[in-house]
């Protein structure tokens, strides 16, 4: 990047004042799909761009529950930001937490101090949300981080530890009792992993517990699975899970969870369910920072923006992806927080950006979103994809997803290791990542005699 000695990059608050004949700096706060693609399609501008994200990769994040269930390794999914962005000299990375954005001032407040910004593009992502039960947290953990995947892969794979030493048969139910909560794509697609994994798998690695009989509740509360995608597709996921082995429960809420059991309610009907192990796949909310902009949030914490992403009376701040509250059209329909979406809004504003360093008074254009197809994986040759007017599922659905998921990884590497890590699978009906990190302890209520 070049730096002006005019321009420090973090310094006090007179980093406001800059000499009109320094480059305009584009600020990007988040380096996923969306901050990283407004970052490269600015490589070939005089701009400075500086992309400040709390990690230090860019992840894949469609295919974090393939590191949750040990198909897959972190490294096979990311790619160091610094990397990517190597060959771009207008272009730096800082690593930090963005604290709060002064967009009157137009500054950017992070760990390493401030910066200044004559364009700001807010695209920090979301988090879980517990709809209000954040205590749920440390019981049933989400999948939105590398460190979420990893320790949902500790907790699985200690699961049948556990359940190869327990001698009390209660116990051990409860250990080999998965809940998975939440029927989007990322619940489908953990429920069919997990019974791979317990099918499939390690079956005969274990010596006095038959993995096979290992229970996968997938808990939904709407009428169907993946109501973002069509009936027909719907209905063949449900129906593919079930074949699988895996107990699907519709109009279902969780109202509690415990150390080993959670509750269950269906209408005016409660279950409690023995089971250690809770994975939280139900809601998101967007980062925090937006609530420091002082501007309307939606029930999410998502920002409201205008038809060109950017914020009302600060046009030269833009929110995009999971931040992002966009409605198209007289229909209000919102852009779904989905990768296509996120990569979609970083184009669109670097094309913006673009345009009005040539051209400052002409009129901005406002974005629109181009659905092209929703999909997820249900197990080995199973998947539904619904693409334009038609929905397709089972081998050709799977060589589909696996097609367009791999096309989308950031770097080469990333995709030739996932490659042959799925064709390993495949062949050879095993999870090569089966790493236990962290806490390695099996929980044991009464271990048997060996």
């Amino acid at each position: 990047m070049s730096t002006s000695p005019e321009k420090p990059v973090t310094d006090g608050p007179k980093s406001a004042h800059v000499p009109r004949h320094s480059p305009k700096r584009v600020v990007i706060v988040g380096g996923g799909f969306g901050g990283l693609a407004v970052a490269r399609n600015l490589r070939h501008e005089a701009v400075d761009v500086t992309l400040i994200d709390r990690r230090n990769y860019h992840l894949f994040q469609p295919l974090l529950y393939q590191v949750a269930t040990a198909a897959l390794s972190p490294a096979d999914i990311a790619e160091p930001i610094r990397r990517v962005l190597r060959s771009q000299k207008n272009a730096q990375v800082l690593l930090g937490a963005v604290n709060a954005v002064s967009l009157q001032d137009q500054l950017v407040h992070w760990d390493g101090g401030i910066v200044h910004y004559d364009y700001l593009v807010l695209a920090a992502g979301a988090t879980h949300a517990y709809f209000g039960h954040d205590e749920w947290s440390t019981r049933a953990p989400g999948l939105k981080t590398a460190d979420d995947a990893l320790e949902i892969r500790r907790r699985v794979l200690l699961a049948f530890e556990s359940a190869e030493m327990e001698d009390d048969l209660e116990a051990r139910r409860a250990q080999l009792t998965f809940v998975v909560v939440g029927g989007g794509p990322t619940g489908v697609e953990l429920a069919g992993a997990l019974r791979e994994i317990a099918v499939e798998s390690i079956q005969r690695d274990f010596r006095r517990v038959d993995t096979a009989t290992a229970r996968i509740v997938l808990v939904e509360g709407q009428p169907r699975l993946l109501s973002s995608m069509r009936d027909a597709s719907s209905r063949r996921a449900r129906e593919d899970l079930e074949r699988m082995g895996v107990e699907v429960r519709l109009n279902t809420l969780l109202t509690d969870i415990a150390e080993d059991r959670v509750v269950l309610k269906r209408g005016d009907e409660q279950e409690m369910l023995l089971a250690r192990n809770v994975i939280w796949a139900a809601g998101v909310r967007a980062s925090s920072l937006g609530k420091t902009l002082g501007v309307p949030l939606d029930r999410e914490g998502r920002v409201f923006v205008r038809s060109d992403c950017s914020l009302p009376d600060h046009q030269n701040a833009f929110v995009i992806g999971d931040m992002a509250s966009f409605l198209e059209g007289r229909a209000g329909a919102r852009v779904p927080g989905v990768a296509q979406g996120a990569l979609q809004m970083g184009e669109f504003v670097a094309r913006t950006i673009r345009r009005e360093l040539t051209q400052p008074s002409a009129p901005r254009e406002a974005f629109r979103y181009r659905d092209k197809g929703s999909m997820a994986t249900i197990g080995r040759a199973k998947a539904v994809a619904d693409i334009g007017d038609r929905s397709y599922g089972g081998l050709i659905a799977w060589i589909l997803w696996s097609m367009i998921h791999v096309a989308f990884l950031v770097s080469f590497r990333n995709r030739l290791f996932v490659m042959f890590g799925w064709a390993w699978s495949y062949l050879a009906k095993v999870k090569g990542a089966r790493l236990i990190t962290g806490d390695r302890q099996p929980d044991v209520k009464r271990t048997a005699e060996f």
